[in-house]
């Protein structure tokens, strides 16, 4: 938050006040390429498909269960209301929507497992229904999977520690995702980090316990496991409430598609806008040609994105996935060392950010890839446990390994140490005096 408004601007001189992640890393970097900008650019605008789809893929799972509509539909009514908002409304409408819906995804969150648990006779009924499912669903380290066919539990030969690894993996996510750190660049004032942090350090713990929760109960409650695993809550919500309290709580999974998607419309449309046409193209360009830039991103980005829900056949956590591998991979090793490290280079930051995009992407592709050739099955073991770790884990680690490696072709410019020195001073200062909550 300090860097986006002091260090200085790449081109111009002065105090670059950043707008996007892109423009940060060119001038933190003093970029003398400009490969920084636009590869960027390039990335959140790519990967921001795929994660968009994600949620037009959740919300028509939502249509389909509670009105019965065709997937078309569904994705239309639902890019219909997110582009209407966002594009009115901008960051401030966004930021607003958010605080409401996430209250409402937080206390549905709630709710739903209360009202299981007590059907079920309190925790000892919770526990007792899951164990008879399989012993192994209550075990640390796993061993119990679905068969996606038999729709029955099986104990498997998995290493516990693939599910750990690639489950922590995730947390490393947090660092390069554009549309929550962009929230960190836009806050009124950097005294408010502090307490900022804590409202959403507290809520995306409580949230993600809860959310295991849900699942928990979901195979406590049901004789059958679900065909559709993600259908889980709104099945829930279907079989314990009346309709009316039943479309309150199934209005929280629209507010939690609504508050994710609105924003990585808002970051990729930025993206364009500001990384690429005001960036490369014209640089004085007047704000109304911007305006209607970003208009027409928001709705290009979610038409592509539309069209991977319908046709891409990728369930919302794949796509999560990807997406969230591919940004927390090719923009968090970047970001972290850029804050604390000194003598990081332009090199070192295009180097860790090419190869942690390439590796998230086709490490999700090498199992089927080595499949299709006849090899995966012959390979021993513990190399198939190793191709199934996330993407985020190898991919994380080589961009961090590119980065020290390359980073000596670039020079740190006098500027860059300035910059540091001045943003260091800036912050040990603000720490001093922020507010703890």
């Amino acid at each position: 938050r300090v860097y986006t408004e002091r260090v200085t601007d790449a081109r111009t001189g002065g105090d670059s006040d950043s707008l996007t992640l892109s423009s940060y890393l060119e001038n933190r970097f003093n970029d003398p390429s400009r490969l920084l900008r636009g590869i960027s650019a390039l990335l959140i605008i790519v990967f921001y498909f795929f994660y968009v789809a994600s949620g037009l893929v959740a919300m028509a799972g939502l249509f389909d269960q509670v009105f019965g509509l065709n997937p078309v539909l569904s994705v239309a009514i639902g890019v219909g209301i997110v582009v209407l908002y966002t594009v009115l409304g901008g960051f401030l409408a966004v930021s607003l929507t958010d605080v409401v819906q996430a209250a409402m995804m937080w206390l549905a969150l709630l709710i739903v497992p209360i009202m299981v648990i007590v059907s079920l006779g309190g925790f000892g009924g919770l526990t007792d229904g899951v164990a008879d499912k399989s012993d192994g669903l209550l075990s640390v380290m796993g061993g119990t999977s679905l068969n996606a066919e038999t729709l029955a539990w099986e104990s498997t030969d998995a290493l516990g520690w693939v599910v750990i690894v690639s489950g922590l993996a995730w947390g490393l996510g947090y660092f390069g995702q554009p549309h929550i750190l962009s929230r960190y660049m836009g806050i009124t004032s950097v005294t408010q980090i502090r307490k900022a942090g804590i409202v959403s350090v507290s809520w995306a713990v409580s949230a993600m316990a809860l959310a295991v929760l849900v699942g928990f109960v979901g195979i406590a409650y049901f004789d059958t496991p679900l065909a559709d695993a993600e259908q889980v809550f709104p099945r829930l919500v279907s079989a314990l409430t009346h309709p009316l309290v039943a479309g309150v709580l199934l209005a929280a999974i629209l507010a939690a598609v609504m508050s994710t998607a609105d924003s990585q419309l808002l970051v990729a449309a930025s993206a364009l806008t500001e990384d690429v046409y005001k960036g490369f193209i014209a640089r004085d360009a007047d704000s109304k040609v911007l305006l209607w830039i970003s208009r027409v991103t928001v709705i290009a980005v979610a038409l592509a994105a539309a069209g991977i829900a319908l046709w891409g056949n990728s369930s919302v956590m794949d796509l999560v996935g990807y997406a969230w591998a591919g940004f927390g991979s090719a923009f968090g090793p970047v970001l972290l060392l850029s804050v604390f490290w000194r003598r990081m280079t332009w090199t070192g930051a295009l180097a860790g950010m090419v190869v942690g995009a390439t590796v998230a992407i086709v490490w999700e592709n090498v199992a089927a890839w080595l499949t299709a050739l006849g090899i995966y099955d012959t390979l021993p073991v513990f190399l198939q446990d190793f191709l199934s770790v996330y993407a985020m884990v190898p991919a994380a680690a080589l961009s961090f390994v590119a980065v020290f490696a390359l980073n000596s072709l670039g020079r740190v410019s006098d500027v860059m140490e300035s910059d540091f020195d001045r943003v260091e001073h800036e912050v040990r200062h603000l720490r001093a005096e922020a507010p703890v909550g």
